[in-house]
């Protein structure tokens, strides 16, 4: 019996010492690898990949590959044939989301259609091509609340016009005629906006691309999707 208490408290006490050791082993490998990347890449953090003898480097928002001795930084996917599932896939789905709760609002143009139960938030420039092409297509959802967040990040004029848009009596039909019409927004542009709270969630949030859609469940979904996709992201909501 007493063998036996021995034994338990020795591998007990091995356990107990190799989670310290992978810890140490992750921190230099983070180290050498920020060293030989220098400063315009900033390596967020190096964790075990579910393959044997990979590290995962985050980088940003990107994820990467690395040896035990950090000498390779891998760039590719890792997928798991006996599912086929593409492991890098869903960990890069799961870095890009966020809490739903973390969105305000109030610094949004609310639009609501039909019973407005289902919610999505997009992400947008005034200026952006893909944005008007998602917005085109948006035009047929029914019973959704959208609310878009305006981001001026492609150019001055962009800043503009969501001014003008934010400041007019209806931002929605003025973002719309827009949008979808080919109709300028005219005004000023006087008035209080959220634009700069806006621009820095989306630096907070690795947002650096419009269109930009998030739904309830925090999922992200960048670039001019389909109509398709989005009807599918809904009904895998209910």
């Amino acid at each position: 019996m007493n063998k036996l208490l021995s034994a338990i408290a020795f591998i007990g006490a091995a356990l107990l010492c190799t989670t310290p050791l992978h810890a140490q082993q992750e921190q230099q490998l983070k180290t050498e690898i920020q060293k030989k990347l220098g400063a315009n890449a900033k390596v967020k953090s190096v964790s075990p990949a579910p393959v044997s003898g990979l590290y995962e480097v985050l980088v940003g928002n990107d994820i990467f590959y690395t040896d035990t001795s950090g000498k390779y930084l891998i760039q590719g996917e890792i997928i798991e044939l006996a599912s086929g599932k593409n492991i890098t896939e869903q960990r890069q789905a799961d870095l890009n989301r966020i809490k739903w709760s973390e969105l305000t609002p109030a610094n949004a143009i609310k639009n609501v259609r039909g019973n407005g139960s289902r919610q999505l938030a997009v992400f947008s420039d005034p200026n952006c091509g893909y944005c008007k092409r998602l917005e085109k297509s948006l035009q047929q959802l029914d019973n959704v609340t959208i609310y878009t967040y305006l981001i001026p990040i492609l150019s001055a004029d962009s800043t503009q016009k969501a001014k003008q848009i934010w400041c007019s009596s209806d931002p929605y039909k003025t973002y719309i005629d827009w949008m979808v019409n080919g109709i300028a927004p005219s005004g000023k542009g006087e008035c209080s906006t959220p634009l700069d709270k806006n621009v820095a969630f989306a630096k907070t949030y690795g947002i650096t691309g419009t269109p930009t859609l998030f739904f309830t469940d925090g999922s992200r979904f960048p670039g001019a999707v389909q109509i398709t996709d989005i009807e599918k992201k809904f009904s895998s909501l209910k």
